[in-house]
């Protein structure tokens, strides 16, 4: 990152979490992990759902639809924030009963128009409440399709979601399954032009998924260790009796057949047999591995605040003070605001307004930035 104003380019990068000069490498892109997720299973179910998300769109919008073959795939965070668009619908319902855990649709805002002004009957609707409304009912339809074939024969009983609950956002604030997940990706057809809907679950749905489906991974037991036949023998601990050993433990005398008396004492024990213990090498700690999983903690909300300025004034100013009065600060008209996350200041920015209310748009990020991100 440079010093002093970055491009929005380069705001637009830090914003959604890819890698943008100084911060390289501050994600991680390798290949997740299905672990516990039955992947083919899953791939089978999702096939089944293929001509049920076709009729869903298509009931709804009176157009035709076409589905292609979905894709199952162990994902996470990092992966999916390059697949999907910028700005996004999310919809997510949450499953609560049955199955416990992350639920998550997303669609790009051109599908969501398209599908509400078929339905509304509109050639070039808005993005606004009524069209998230019917993306929310669409994919409230579907997972409803998902619930019951999940739910046959008693294989998930009373399986339930939360309501359907859709939001227009940037990419880089969706609140994602945690770790690596369960991606579903259906290339969708609708009135000639193509879109792709995104469903995400955590890992524990999609294993309690694949289980409820007859699939799921089966957990090998570890290999029994081989017996080494020269260990050292275990002989039970006997009591102490009077401060001597107990005589049962110790070996018999010899036999006095054929042998003089003086022959005649004890069979001395056997010495056993004594290895040294083989450790495995310990391997170096790789700490940058530690430091770059960032992710952990993209959900964890901070308070952001921007402030117009400052000034100080005496007591006798301040208990003077009334309705009417002006007071100056340090800030020339004009002048950037500053940005300020946990009372650190990040950014600089100039003041908009948005509908009704008030925004801020970053004209720049202070080179601090640098280190906050370091230190994370």
């Amino acid at each position: 990152m440079s010093e002093g104003a970055i491009s929005q380019e380069e705001i637009d990068a830090l914003l959604s979490g890819v890698e943008s000069g100084g911060l390289s490498g501050a994600y991680s892109s390798s290949t997740p992990s299905a672990g516990n997720m039955d992947i083919p299973t899953l791939q089978q179910f999702s096939e089944k759902m293929q001509d049920k998300l076709a009729s869903c769109i298509s009931t709804m919008t009176g157009s035709d639809v076409k589905v292609d073959t979905p894709v199952v795939e162990a994902s996470n965070r990092d992966q999916l924030l390059a697949k999907i668009p910028e700005m996004l619908v999310a919809i997510t319902e949450d499953f609560n009963t049955g199955l416990v855990g992350d639920h998550l649709f997303i669609a790009s805002p051109e599908f969501v128009q398209k599908v509400s002004g078929l339905i509304n009957n509109e050639p070039n609707p808005e993005l606004d409440d009524m069209a998230l409304s019917v993306i929310g009912e669409l994919v409230s339809t579907f997972s409803g399709a998902e619930i019951l074939e999940l739910s046959q024969d008693g294989k998930l009983p009373g399986l339930a979601a939360n309501p359907a609950d859709a939001h227009s956002q940037p990419k880089a604030m969706v609140r994602m399954p945690q770790g690596n997940f369960a991606l579903f990706t259906y290339p969708i057809t609708l009135d000639g032009a193509p879109y792709t809907l995104w469903e995400a679950v955590n890992s524990s749905v999609a294993e309690g998924m694949a289980t409820a489906l007859g699939g799921g991974v089966q957990q090998q037991a570890p290999a029994a260790a081989p017996m080494n036949m020269n260990a050292a023998p275990q002989f039970n601990q006997q009591p102490m009796m009077g401060g001597m050993p107990n005589m049962g433990a110790m070996q018999p005398m010899n036999s006095m057949s054929g042998m003089g008396m003086g022959q005649v004492g004890m069979q001395p024990m056997t010495s056993p047999n004594v290895q040294s213990v083989q450790l495995p090498n310990l391997q170096q700690y790789n700490a940058a591995a530690g430091q770059g999983n960032i992710s952990l903690i993209m959900d964890v909300f901070m308070e952001m605040t921007v402030e117009l300025g400052r000034t100080k004034k005496t007591i006798k100013d301040i208990l003077g003070m009334g309705e009417g009065t002006i007071i100056e600060l340090d800030k020339l008209a004009g002048e950037p605001v500053d940005i300020l996350v946990n009372h650190k200041p990040i950014a600089k920015g100039e003041v908009v307004v948005i509908d009704e209310n008030f925004g801020v748009r970053v004209t720049e990020i202070l080179p601090a930035i640098e280190h906050v991100t370091n230190q994370m």
